[in-house]
């Protein structure tokens, strides 16, 4: 799989799609971060939490580039320094769509439960199963005894791209919640906010582009492996 030119075939919308977001969150988030905002990405945070009732929430100052996240087993929301200090358009945006993580965690949103669970199946699927899809139809020519383990690798592959699939609706929806808030909040203008809306659109695209990859992916193993014949 790894060398054949048909699987590159498969993904090339996907890689494509990726690149172009990328792009864009540069191009964006390099306009959205030289525009001036009331606060800190850290202080709309904390404005945005408070006022959803989640105070006991912390916000901690982290490491790396847009390494912003939200722990929901510590209950912690997680911002890069960039983000954390600045006062600008792109850093209120960002923060404010963590945010919407943490409000989503308290409010039981059902697909953020369901990614959630699904972590370790995606985790395990999203590194072992294309290696036992590929083992087992090698190994199965000589030991069909072995030949299980190409659709139990197809099988936890699935998993990782539910996993996928699921998490769109919950990015989709933390940013709904961060645009929502900011402007709610008198954080950023109407006017303003189409800045913060191209930041996280642009965001989204690179979760839309790893989810049709995970897709492709299992398309490709499904057509590839999935038959009988498997030379």
């Amino acid at each position: 799989m790894i060398f054949d030119p048909v699987y590159f075939l498969f993904i090339a919308p996907a890689v494509i799609l990726g690149i172009w977001a990328q792009i864009r969150i540069r191009s964006t988030y390099a306009v959205a971060q030289g525009l001036a905002a009331p606060l800190s990405g850290a202080a709309a945070a904390r404005h945005v939490l408070d006022s959803a009732g989640l105070e006991g929430v912390q916000i901690e100052q982290i490491p790396g580039h847009l390494s912003d996240h939200y722990d929901p087993r510590e209950k912690v929301l997680r911002l890069s320094s960039e983000v954390y200090r600045s006062r600008s358009l792109a850093a209120v945006g960002i923060a404010a769509h963590e945010a919407g993580h943490a409000i989503q965690d308290a409010r039981a949103y059902a697909p953020l439960v369901i990614r959630n669970a699904a972590v370790p199946v995606a985790r395990f699927g999203s590194g072992m199963a294309i290696w036992m899809v590929i083992l087992g139809a090698f190994l199965s020519a000589n030991n069909p005894a072995l030949g299980f383990l190409v659709p139990l690798g197809i099988l936890l592959f699935s998993g990782f791209v539910f996993f996928q699939l699921v998490n769109l609706p919950v990015e989709f929806n933390a940013s709904s919640r961060a645009k929502t808030q900011l402007v709610e909040l008198g954080i950023v203008s109407p006017q303003e906010l189409v800045y913060v809306n191209k930041v996280l659109n642009a965001a989204a695209l690179t979760y839309v582009a790893a989810t049709l990859q995970a897709v492709l992916t299992l398309l490709y193993l499904i057509l590839r492996f999935g038959g009988g014949d498997r030379e």
